[in-house]
């Protein structure tokens, strides 16, 4: 590709139709490094069900913990080996702690340390969460670029082209702080933290929703404040780029399942509104909203399946301070956006799971799903001796199809044409009272495999 947009690389010789920037990673790495109760730079939502989960082969209620090393390679980081862990229940029942740290022979280097849900001294409903990475990496991607030369299609807009990005070493560094306050109403009215209570990995006692939708007799509202920070830089051809952003989050979360971890009825809803008031070294201002939705149906059980769900997510968000204007040199230049990893963006772990990480942003953003999650009474890894300190307690078959776009306009005309589309398998586990998925998506630009924790909604 020529012009501004050419791909800057440091890696000779990488090339192909598929530019996805993560492989499988394997087990050991999964449980390790990702096994942070999904509550990562890139989890959603950011609010979520504080909760005991006390399993019936645990005799020591909700006390869970893993500490293993790990090695994997990738295109961005290269043969890569280090080792993590995670301890929940442990002080709190709610408690979770956990952190990793990795180098790769390609000199990518880098940790992440977490505290989530410590309940505050002397509260009944106010929860703290902690979590920060910093690291290097030889081989960063990001499809953004600062200015679009006249004729040029934007770089991560919907009709861009997938070798529009740009690659190179540098650092990407974040950290969060995270208030928030459960309400006294429906299944909180008792407590500000729930306790489910399973055998085999199923619910069998605890349910806080799901029923019927109301807030004030069903399901469990939270209140969240959140403080986020992230650094990221690019050496390039062109210069060093650099983004900071310290902005904050403010929410209303509304859980009303049967169980948060792995819901089979019921519903979510989540409500934010985030805003860089551009302070510190953060050099521009910029709000985004957003809206997401999710519903879970439960469909009887059969000879062969535990369980089975069908399970639908939408999401839409915009961004109204977004400005384009026209530089000197006739280049059309977005201020008062969020970077290309903040907003309204599509690909990577959680939504097109077919395409790379932030494949595309823009100003506004639509997307939905559906799972259909397959729970069969076959357990591999549980039945294996030597394998029971994996603590799985089921093994789920899913198949998903996604679609939708961005935009740099909010519209109806814009959003709902000419979507993306890709469709997938996964195969996931309850491993230690957490679900841990490796999902398999395919579209038109190729193959993605991600490994996370966490269903993706």
């Amino acid at each position: 590709m020529n012009g501004p947009y050419a791909r800057q690389t440091s890696a000779a010789g990488e090339t192909g139709r598929h530019r996805n920037a993560h492989l499988i990673q394997g087990l050991l790495f999964l449980l390790a490094a990702l096994l942070l109760s999904a509550a990562t730079a890139e989890a959603r939502p950011r609010a979520w069900v504080k909760a005991a989960t006390i399993r019936a082969e645990n005799p020591r209620r909700a006390e869970e913990w893993l500490v293993l090393p790990f090695a994997f390679s990738t295109d961005s980081m290269g043969f890569t080996a280090g080792v993590g862990g995670i301890a929940k229940g442990y002080g709190q029942e709610q408690l979770i702690v956990g952190g990793a740290a990795w180098a790769s022979a390609d000199d990518a280097v880098g940790g992440v340390l977490g505290l989530w849900d410590y309940r505050l001294p002397r509260t009944e409903r106010l929860f703290f969460t902690t979590v920060g990475s910093a690291g290097y990496y030889p081989r960063k991607r990001a499809y953004t670029f600062p200015f679009t030369p006249p004729g040029a299609v934007r770089p991560g807009s919907n009709d861009s082209d997938e070798d529009a990005y740009v690659e190179s070493g540098g650092v990407d560094n974040w950290f969060d702080l995270q208030l928030e306050y459960v309400l006294p109403i429906g299944a909180a009215r008792d407590s500000g933290a729930a306790e489910y209570r399973l055998m085999g990995g199923l619910l069998q006692s605890g349910a806080t929703g799901g029923q019927a939708w109301n807030p004030l007799k069903s399901g469990i509202t939270n209140l969240m404040i959140r403080q986020f920070n992230r650094y990221q830089d690019y050496e390039t051809d062109f210069g060093t780029f650099d983004r900071t952003i310290h902005a904050l989050e403010m929410a209303i979360y509304y859980n009303n399942t049967d169980f948060p971890t792995n819901p089979s009825y019921g519903s979510t809803q989540y409500l934010a509104v985030k805003r860089d008031f551009a302070w510190l070294d953060s050099d521009q201002t910029w709000t985004f909203v957003e809206f997401e939705a999710s519903k879970y149906y439960a469909l009887p059980p059969t000879d062969w399946a535990r369980q089975r769900v069908l399970a639908a997510n939408v999401w839409v968000g915009d961004t109204p301070s977004w400005e384009e204007g026209i530089d000197a040199a006739g280049n059309t230049v977005v201020t008062d956006r969020p970077p290309y990893y903040e907003g309204a963006r599509l690909g990577g772990l959680y939504r097109m799971r077919a395409y790379p990480q932030y494949r595309f942003n823009g100003r506004s953003v639509v997307y939905a799903t559906l799972e259909y999650r397959y729970t069969p009474h076959w357990n591999p890894l549980g039945n294996i001796s030597w394998l029971r300190f994996l603590k799985t307690d089921w093994w789920q078959f899913v198949g998903f199809v996604e679609g939708g776009r961005v935009a740099d306009e909010f519209s109806a005309s814009e959003l709902l044409t000419d979507w993306k589309v890709d469709a997938g398998l996964a195969v996931r586990a309850l491993m230690a009272g957490t679900v841990v998925r490796l999902d398999v998506g395919f579209s038109d630009e190729g193959v993605g495999v991600w490994v996370m924790a966490g269903h993706p909604f």
